[in-house]
């Protein structure tokens, strides 16, 4: 199975990664060239068109910053869908892989386009943070019939460890939008949490440890909270993409007429931090909202500056929910 990837970045570049090092037959295109080179270096070829790449290969997987970006990809005349129209009837079942962070409606109105032109559409985002995509253990959803789930599946399993089918097309784009959502109220949360802490003298090792082992304790705690602590901040994530997250996730309980309290409050928070410290600043520098205020700085020696996966790559498999 040939392999296409489009879009190189702290996601897309250790996704492809991990079909790289796992022996897929890979192409990738980035707009910078040089985020290609060590994957050419390592045996991968080039595509000079998301067209030539969705001519050539079996599966073109996308994996941009924003919808806008994988609609110029995919709707270009030298994009992903001219080819995929080119290749149609040439007896090779092609399938196209959105693992973005996108709009639900958009990737169903994609995935139209995908399916005229003879190809198989897949929305499949994923989450579990930059450490464990680099070594193939992150979380997988997937959107798309079940015939195409078990065909891609293969992939899948080698860019990631749990893969979750989610029903159709659309489907793995709104959990995505859910999960994001949550993720965003833990870290306002916990920033609240640890300035608090420290504000009432409170050492924040041992705060950082409480929190571990009760029932305050979550993913975003064990990765981000350390970071914060560390000083650094580096999550690999940026306040842009947390209020392109959270304003996703407004538009999909917008159109189910379900009356948010909380998220407004939420996104109004990043949207201001956003103007305050930049869009491209790492997320969790929403804690300085509350450290400038309070004169505090809330550090601890003995945390890492970035996360690491110390988790050794283990095959992926599929997720199957109780019923």
């Amino acid at each position: 199975m040939r392999i296409g990837f489009i879009g190189l970045g702290n996601v897309g570049g250790k996704l492809a990664g991990s079909l790289l090092r796992n022996g897929f037959d890979l192409t990738v295109r980035d707009l910078d060239e040089d985020a290609a080179r060590p994957f050419l270096d390592g045996g991968a070829s080039w595509a000079d068109s998301p067209r030539e790449m969705a001519e050539a290969c079996d599966v073109v997987v996308t994996c941009l910053p924003s919808p806008a970006a994988c609609s110029a990809v995919m709707e270009a005349d030298d994009g992903i869908l001219a080819g995929l129209r080119v290749a149609a009837g040439d007896g090779r079942r092609r399938a196209w892989l959105e693992m973005s962070t996108t709009d639900e409606s958009e990737v169903r109105r994609i995935g139209a386009l995908v399916a005229e032109a003879g190809a198989e559409p897949v929305d499949c985002p994923v989450s579990g943070g930059c450490h464990r995509a680099a070594t193939g253990n992150i979380a997988i959803f997937a959107g798309c019939d079940r015939d195409t789930f078990e065909r891609v599946l293969p992939v899948l399993t080698t860019m990631g460890r749990r893969i979750l089918h989610t029903g159709p097309l659309g489907s793995a784009s709104t959990l995505k939008v859910v999960t994001n959502y949550l993720a965003t109220a833990n870290l306002i949360t916990l920033s609240e949490a640890l300035v608090t802490s420290a504000a009432a003298g409170m050492d924040l090792n041992t705060t950082y440890e409480a929190i571990r082992i009760s029932s305050g304790n979550s993913f975003v705690h064990e990765t981000e909270s350390q970071v914060i602590l560390n000083g650094s901040r580096d999550i690999n994530f940026t306040m842009d993409l947390v209020v392109k997250d959270m304003s996703l996730f407004s538009e999909v309980a917008r159109r189910a007429e379900v009356p948010l309290e909380v998220a407004p409050v939420l996104l109004g928070i990043f949207e201001d931090g956003q103007e305050r410290y930049g869009p491209r600043e790492w997320s969790p520098n929403i804690i300085r909202r509350l450290e400038e205020p309070t004169g505090l700085e809330v550090l601890a020696p003995g945390f890492p500056a970035e996360m690491v996966d110390d988790e050794p790559e283990e095959p992926g498999y599929e997720v199957v929910p109780p019923r």
